[in-house]
């Protein structure tokens, strides 16, 4: 059965998976000894980097990315390796981001990840038939699993199961054996009354002979003698199953082993746990991660400190080829596990939770325990925000935000961002491209609720602002009234080409000083909603983490030159972009062929192998084709073109009808409807080199 608090414990659970994963991080390279990072850091109780914004990172890929095999193929049926396999194919731009690419023959998932592309299909792509031993037994098996856990709570076999047919995309034999184990311990904590009851239950679904059994049962025996002092157990760690006696980058014994002893010596305490498993050392973000989503379901989001969650403020970035999906607000993606594991149970989802997440939109309700959706202010002196369950417009929660002494010439904005630059984050770590998830020509709207303590009036001004130039372009004022909830709604304004990266309000007062101004302001149901109107202009974009902003680029060499978009393909490339969930859409671009016979726009782009593309196929020919892990030729007619020439494209796909025009005529017509939704982008297949001038995109 689904328990009553399961969506909470879903957002404990993922939450406290980042929390591990931002924690560890910082000392995740090899160089970061268990001796250095206790000269460095000692009893850690915090966060040893205090990032602005933490950029991607691998153990968090694959948990939001692995599981879309159940969206995509395993809809109504058991999932199976080639699924998940699939999945790893669709969203992972080859050689960048989602996983280490340390090589093949030295990283599991580079060598996977190849396997699939010669054809070898999973499981035997992670078989020790296929990559040996020593790469079937790295820590891969048991890292990107958090959410099968998640999705079958106390469901202990089922998680273990769907666990291991995922990790066997990749590894083997102890590899599947952590998968099973960690998501077993997470399908657990969902209802267990103790660790031990926990790790015990990890134990049941792994042979008991395997030697990942044998790390985890020393451990255990280990704490019998020495309850109190996990340091000397993390040195009978070094001393019996280190990373000496396990071949490797990173094996996943030793880690197994820093698991279990920050699940037992924590002994129930979130903050304890993750800081044990980031103080062991070896993979510190894999295992921290790992024992963050167990002890975050296990205690609920009560037992996750605030000093560790405040910061990462329900945001965090991933790296798949879908910059729209890379873009994650915690407790909107746990409302979109949480309705997946109903589906999966066969259980029918409280009408709440449906109603509450609004697929392809943006809508924050501040239902769950201290949300933030991931608000900002930009004055701290003046403003700050916080979860309120005291107010909620016809519902519970609410944003809180404190104005303190505001007069004249003071104001703070309180904002949401869609977009994220380069310059927001410290590192590049698997270099997270995005796309905006708020655009020009959709409507938002948000309830406000004035508290004023004292002062004069006080005043909000919707605004988005420009990335490209940093104006803030601000529409209608609104003159607030008191203890009264007010609508708020506006379109986004175009913006000329470039990006949006701020949505929401300024607050303001004309209070003197006499007289300045305090209380309380609540946000609730931001949403932005409705069809979108834009434009790219390629002069106001930058090539940031590899790629043209706001572009994900999978394979080939691209480019910014006079103010156009330029790529280059030794051997097929592909460019995405755009709202995942667009449906119905008008796509146009300027395309100048330099080389080669295969220069296409793209949409309903659900990754790099589910697409349609339509344009150039071969000498003097044009084609509108499906792209379903095979390519499929849906029509195609002669039409003469030359290099060198620019060409206005236009590809419409409405319904199950997909159409191409090249400068105002109609040249080309198919139907049909195995996609339905998807990114905007463009592909040049094959040898070849293209340039593009602009994207108009309407959706209809």
């Amino acid at each position: 059965m689904i328990p009553i608090d399961y969506l909470q414990k879903v957002y404990a659970g993922f939450l406290g998976m980042n929390v591990g994963i931002r924690l560890g991080a910082c000392v995740e390279p090899s160089s970061w000894t268990y001796e250095r990072i206790k000269l460095m850091y000692g009893d850690i109780k915090g966060y040893v980097k205090d990032y602005k914004n933490f950029a991607a990172d691998d153990d968090a890929n694959g948990p939001v990315f692995f599981i879309r095999a159940l969206y995509d193929d395993a809809i109504h049926r058991e999932l199976t390796p080639e699924d998940v396999g699939r999945a790893w194919l669709n969203y992972t731009r080859e050689g960048i981001g989602m996983f280490w690419w340390g090589g093949e023959g030295v990283s599991t998932e580079h060598t996977a990840f190849l396997n699939l592309k010669k054809g070898i299909k999973a499981p035997q792509s992670g078989s020790i038939e296929e990559n040996g031993i020593v790469l079937a037994e790295q820590i891969g098996g048991q890292i990107f699993i958090d959410t099968w856990g998640l999705l079958f709570p106390s469901s202990i076999e089922k998680a273990a199961k769907y666990a291991e047919v995922a990790a066997s995309v990749s590894h083997d034999k102890n590899g599947l054996y952590g998968a099973r184990f960690i998501s077993a311990c997470i399908s657990k904590a969902f209802s267990a009354k103790n660790i031990e009851e926990i790790i015990e239950v990890g134990l049941s679904v792994i042979p008991k002979d395997s030697t990942y059994a044998q790390v985890v049962n020393g451990v255990l025996n280990f704490y019998k003698e020495s309850p109190e002092d996990f340091a000397s157990c993390r040195k009978y760690l070094e001393d019996y199953w280190g990373y000496d006696r396990y071949p490797g980058i990173c094996h996943i014994i030793p880690n197994a082993g820093v698991c279990v002893l920050a699940l037992i010596y924590g002994q129930g305490n979130f903050a304890r746990t993750v800081e044990i498993a980031t103080m062991c050392g070896w993979d510190t973000d894999c295992n921290a991660g790992n024992v963050g989503t167990i002890l975050g379901v296990f205690n609920g989001i009560e037992g996750i400190e605030e000093h560790y969650r405040g910061p990462i403020n329900d945001f965090i970035v991933a790296s798949s080829v879908s910059g729209y999906l890379n873009i994650i607000d915690i407790p909107t993606f746990s409302k979109e596990l949480a309705l997946l594991g109903y589906r999966l149970s066969n259980n029918e989802a409280p009408k709440d939770l449906i109603d509450s997440y609004k697929e392809g939109e943006l809508y924050f309700d501040f239902e769950l325990a201290g949300t933030t959706h991931g608000f900002r202010v930009s004055n701290g002196f003046k403003t700050r925000i916080r979860h309120s369950y005291e107010k909620g417009y016809n519902s519970k929660g609410s944003l809180e935000v404190l104005f303190d002494r505001m007069v004249e010439n003071d104001s703070s904005k309180i904002f949401y961002k869609p977009f994220y630059r380069r310059s927001d984050f410290e590192d590049e770590r698997y270099k997270p491209t995005l796309a905006t998830k708020a655009y020009s020509g959709q409507k938002v709207s948000l309830e406000v609720f004035l508290d004023k303590w004292e002062g004069e009036d006080m005043i909000v001004t919707p605004y988005v602002r420009n990335t490209f130039n940093q104006e803030e372009i601000l529409l209608k004022k609104h003159v607030l009234e008191n203890n009264l909830w007010q609508h708020i709604e506006f379109i986004i304004p175009d913006v000329d080409g470039a990006l949006i990266d701020e949505v929401g309000i300024i607050l303001e007062s004309p209070s003197k000083l006499a007289n300045r101004a305090l209380g309380r302001l609540f946000i609730d149901n931001f949403h932005v909603s409705g069809k979108s109107k834009y434009t790219i202009d390629f002069s106001k974009q930058a090539i940031e983490f590899l790629c043209v902003t706001p572009f994900s680029h999978n394979r080939g060499e691209w480019s910014i030159e006079d103010k156009a978009m330029k790529c280059i393909s030794k051997d097929g490339t592909s460019a995405y972009t755009g709202n995942y969930y667009s449906k119905d859409i008008s796509l146009k671009a300027e395309i100048k062929p330099l080389k080669g016979y295969e220069h296409s726009l793209i949409v309903r782009g659900k990754g790099i192998y589910r697409n349609y593309s339509a344009g150039f196929y071969r000498e003097d020919k044009v084609a509108i084709i499906l792209n379903d892990f095979e390519y499929k030729i849906l029509s195609s007619t002669e039409f003469k073109w030359e290099f060198g020439r620019g060409y206005d494209f236009q590809v419409e796909a409405i319904g199950d009808n997909i159409t191409l025009y090249i400068d105002g005529s109609k040249i080309l017509e198919a139907k049909d409807d195995s996609i339905e939704n998807g990114m905007i982008g463009f592909a040049c297949g094959k040898e070849g080199e293209s340039i593009l001038y602009y994207f108009e995109v309407e959706e209809k």
